[in-house]
């Protein structure tokens, strides 16, 4: 009898072909007058424990990608599998029992911390949701989660502008981790902190990995931290994946122009060692897109229409 192979195991996460298009308006009445392909047939899988780096410059459509996911944005077209599950198929009941597995850290922590509650209400508040806990056993779980990411119970009582950066940023992490999630979506949870805050937040993420075996997109533009952390790495470029595979690979050996250029643009820790400087040009767009768009003024011209 011939042994068969076994099937590799499904992805805990799988997005195919996601498109999330914004639409122009112009005019009085609104009329539709052109779109914005701000995510344009992404595709990638993320396995159980595993993270996924996504990179490139600001305004590629790396953040639309983490919330259309979740479903914070409307997609467009494509598929997006959680466990199986279509995402984007689910109604109200199935999508509200789904977001008990998918959470997200947002990039700003003062902004995404409502600044009228006390800390133990906001880390709270996703348990009361969902009725997992009330009174005293809300109130133990706030406190373990609190502990967990590394801040005294005291913490509770208190509002979110009486924190540094820092720990704004371990309150948003204590909030994605109340419901016990397996897979969570962080949105540069430490472009807005200091460089030594930076590194105790991805000591944290990795730490919370290993023993909660949890699953992470890591939306950056940070190439080093994303070294540091991602097994595997995306690199995005106006709204597509340019370049994926093994994080080493993409490092040591980049195969596209522009993953190039990210990396020629990493600061390089000996100053004696000088890194060459790698130029891109972005590709000329489709004649209809160009004709589309109006011929951009010198300026000139825009201070002589003033």
């Amino acid at each position: 009898m011939s042994e068969t192979t076994p099937s590799p195991p499904e992805p805990l996460l799988d997005v195919r072909n996601l498109c999330t298009h914004f639409p122009i308006r112009s005019g009085v009445l609104g009329r539709r007058a052109g779109v914005v392909r701000a995510v344009d047939g992404v595709s990638f899988t993320i396995a159980a424990g595993e993270t996924l780096g996504l990179v490139g410059e600001s305004g590629c459509g790396k953040t639309t990608v983490g919330r259309t996911i979740l479903r914070l944005t409307p997609a467009t077209s494509g598929e997006v599998r959680y466990k199986g599950r279509d995402v984007l198929k689910m109604g109200r009941a199935e999508l509200k029992s789904m977001r008990r597995e998918m959470q997200i850290i947002f990039q700003d922590p003062a902004g995404s911390l409502n600044p009228r509650r006390r800390i133990g209400r906001i880390i709270g508040e996703p348990l009361e949701v969902h009725g997992l806990a009330s009174g005293e056993a809300l109130k133990r779980r706030v406190e373990e989660l609190l502990d967990r990411v590394g801040l005294p119970r005291s913490s509770a009582e208190r509002f979110a502008h009486e924190f540094s950066g820092g720990q704004r940023q371990r309150i948003g992490i204590a909030r994605a981790l109340a419901l016990s999630p397996r897979l969570i979506i962080c949105d540069e949870p430490t472009s807005a902190l200091d460089v030594s805050i930076q590194s105790q937040i991805l000591n944290l993420l990795m730490d919370l990995q290993r023993d909660l075996g949890l699953s992470y997109l890591f939306i950056s533009h940070d190439m080093a931290v994303v070294r540091h952390l991602c097994r595997r790495v995306a690199v995005m470029l106006d709204g597509r994946i340019v370049e994926m595979g093994e994080a080493e690979q993409v490092y040591e050996r980049p195969q596209h122009d522009y993953t190039k250029c990210l990396l020629a643009a990493v600061p390089e820790p000996t100053p004696r060692r000088r890194r060459r400087h790698v130029p891109y040009t972005p590709p000329e767009p489709p004649a209809q897109a160009a004709a589309a768009r109006p011929p951009r003024k010198s300026a000139i011209e825009s201070i002589a229409d003033v």
